[in-house]
């Protein structure tokens, strides 16, 4: 960054809330048709108000491709959902993250190193080229996508996991699926398949902590990762709201653990769960265990439902709440000046590979 063309980060931390708004609106205006700004639904609400697209990260990576006069697509989210925005988008187009510590627990507990071993070490096992079909969850390194690129395998969505297996079963015998063990295994146990065949892998250990005879009979083979924050969820938090509020509804994203979800009346993305919330008639009672700034925007828009939080404890996406107004103005002023600041850039072997995986994924 130029210091003598834009101002640095640490002195918008001195400006009023005003302020900022005016010199983020300012900057947008300036920048006009060249820019789009993206919020995932976890955002902070003073962030979000800025956004030109919302929605889920696969979906405002989409929407931002089909934006082809705007140069600059800031990416109000975490790490991973700016590479997927690298990756999709046109040539034309830079993405921007406005604080590179915005990253995802999750996605940071399955990196290349770890899987590339896991995939050999079960190579001594089985077949893994003939019998395993590799999926990652979208929550997840672009360096894993395109490892799912080389293996012929997928990219999944929380919406979309229970067709991506279909798929990967009518391929092979087999799935490795990371880095979130509970979107897999609800998903696996929804289509049917008994959970003695669906094992956990825990990296570090030999074979992952499981038995020879575990990886031959397994159909799903997890990978020991999680959300820290639909983790907080507890089965325990259910039957309070069932004891508390006997009509609520209970709706859960399948980040949760089986327990929460299979006492759960709904279960879905962050898309699905705005869907049952808003189609629901006035008066209706819910439970909503996901990220708390989601929750608290639908109670905000929708005051004719009664919508509770399902956890009695704060959890929020603390690394997404690192993208903060300081930042995102901080981002703008220096594009105004033309200094791009965090940028997001696949190398292209690598994008080239990810967005194989993920093609695969749209065909499905």
């Amino acid at each position: 960054m130029n210091a003598t063309t834009a101002s640095s980060l640490e002195s918008l931390y001195h400006c009023t809330d005003q302020e900022l708004d005016h010199r983020i609106q300012a900057a947008r205006k300036t920048l006009g048709d060249n820019l789009v700004i993206l919020c995932h639904h976890y955002q902070r609400e003073e962030v979000y108000k800025y956004a030109d697209l919302t929605g889920d990260s696969l979906k405002l990576s989409r929407l931002a491709s089909q934006k082809s006069q705007a140069s600059f697509i800031v990416f109000c989210g975490v790490h991973f959902m700016a590479e997927v925005a690298d990756i999709l988008s046109n040539p034309n187009q830079i993405t921007l993250l406005p604080d590179l510590a915005a990253g995802c627990s999750m996605a940071d507990m399955a990196d290349l190193p770890q899987v590339e071993a896991a995939w050999k070490e079960l190579g001594r096992i089985i077949d893994v080229e003939s019998q395993v079909t590799p999926i990652t969850y979208v929550n997840s390194t672009a360096e894993l996508k395109a490892f799912c690129g080389i293996h012929q395998g997928t990219v999944c969505t929380s919406s979309n996991a229970g067709k991506i297996l279909r798929w990967a079963f009518s391929q092979r015998p087999k799935v490795l699926f990371f880095p979130d063990q509970h979107l897999g295994r609800n998903s696996a146990k929804q289509l049917g398949i008994p959970l003695e065949q669906i094992v956990l892998y825990q990296p570090g250990l030999p074979l992952g902590g499981l038995t020879e005879a575990a990886i031959r009979n397994a159909q799903v083979i997890l990978w020991n990762g999680y959300c820290s924050v639909h983790q907080m969820f507890q089965p325990a938090h259910v039957a309070l709201f069932r004891q508390r509020i006997p009509d609520v509804r209970i709706v859960v994203h399948p980040e949760c653990s089986m327990e929460v979800c299979d006492l759960a009346d709904d279960l879905g993305s962050t898309e699905q769960i705005q869907q049952v919330v808003r189609s629901a008639p006035p008066g209706s009672r819910f439970a909503i265990g996901t990220e708390l700034n989601l929750v608290n925007r639908l109670k905000h828009e929708l005051p004719d439902r009664e919508i509770h939080f399902l956890c009695p404890t704060i959890c929020m996406c603390s690394t997404m709440f690192r993208i903060d107004t300081q930042h995102l103005c901080w981002t703008l002023e220096n594009l105004v000046q033309g200094n791009i600041v965090n940028r997001i850039s696949v190398p292209k072997r690598e994008a080239a590979l990810a967005k194989t995986a993920l093609e695969r994924m749209l065909a499905i």
